[in-house]
């Protein structure tokens, strides 16, 4: 007869045991094994000088660099019911360069029936005065140190933009927008979350359906500012000197002013704030439907 010590080793031997089990009833779930691969390209900057980068899957990392040359490194990652098949699906996923017309694209491509169980991490590096669009449909984007005008666009994921000095282009459906350290005209976009602008010097448009703006800037552009929410507060942080016409509406919420506004005029019941700072000049229009709007 076998001793107690005996049968609970037979039980763990050849993963007979608990162990064995558990990996029994993992064994054809999707996400049960993985892989993982790093590669890098080295190409040539476009003669257009722009490039457009699209991955549906993954975060995208922009740098602006002092380098004559374009150097992508690639993490892939990759899921599926057995080790196999997850390194053929790595495998699968492919960043193909393409020159067209106007510049370079960049796409990650992967099988359609692999897209929910495949990500490729993108890290770019760029000389500074390339124009770079990306275009991600899940997956955080990140883009600084460039010299040239740059656009974004994220379905489910967040966009940050640094030290940039070029024309700036955000959309983003589900997820918060920054931008810091920038120069130029600069368009921002997201229909449901946080818009945040800090040191900015130019032009601003920056809209959201549900969610706060708050924006610093450090010189107005000849276009003004423009700032409008539905649902969430306003702030605007202005420099000292500044010559703007001022145009505030709230439906539903409180204007707060602590900046001088010459011939203005305050409607409580109405919601309304207009006026001149210094000398008047480009608008700066604010609007927002229930929240409060802070002039600083």
């Amino acid at each position: 007869m076998s001793s107690r010590f005996e049968d609970e080793r037979d039980c763990t031997d050849d993963g007979r045991g608990f162990g064995g089990f558990i990996r029994s009833l993992l064994t054809g779930i999707p996400w049960s094994e993985s892989a993982h691969a790093e590669e890098t390209l080295v190409l040539d900057p476009p003669e257009g000088r722009h490039m457009s980068i699209h991955n549906a899957n993954g975060k995208t990392r922009v740098y602006g660099e002092d380098r004559t040359d374009i150097e992508i490194r690639v993490e892939k990652h990759a899921r599926a019911e057995s080790t196999a098949a997850a390194e053929t699906l790595l495998d699968e996923i492919e960043v193909l360069p393409d020159e067209i017309t106007d510049g370079l694209e960049v796409e990650v491509v992967a099988p359609s029936r692999w897209k929910r169980h495949g990500s490729a991490n993108l890290s770019v590096h760029v000389p500074r005065d390339l124009e770079v669009a990306v275009i991600a449909a899940n997956g955080r984007v990140c883009m600084e140190g460039l010299r040239g005008s740059v656009h974004a666009r994220s379905s489910n994921g967040p966009v940050t933009i640094t030290d940039v000095v070029g024309d700036v282009e955000v959309y983003t459906s589900n997820a918060k927008v920054t931008c810091s350290c920038t120069c130029g005209r600069l368009k921002a976009r997201s229909s449901n979350s946080k818009i945040q602008l800090d040191d900015h010097s130019g032009s601003v448009d920056a809209s959201t359906s549900n969610g706060v703006i708050h924006a610093v800037l450090t010189a107005l552009g000849p276009e003004g500012i423009l700032l409008a929410t539905s649902n969430g507060r306003i702030m605007l942080e202005l420099p000292e000197a500044v010559d703007a016409d001022v145009d505030v509406r709230v439906d539903n919420g409180v204007i707060r002013n602590s900046l001088d506004i010459e011939e203005g005029a305050n409607d409580e019941r109405t919601g309304r704030l207009r006026g001149r700072l210094g000398r008047g000049g480009c608008l700066i229009k604010l609007r927002t439907s229930n929240g409060t709007v802070s002039l600083r």
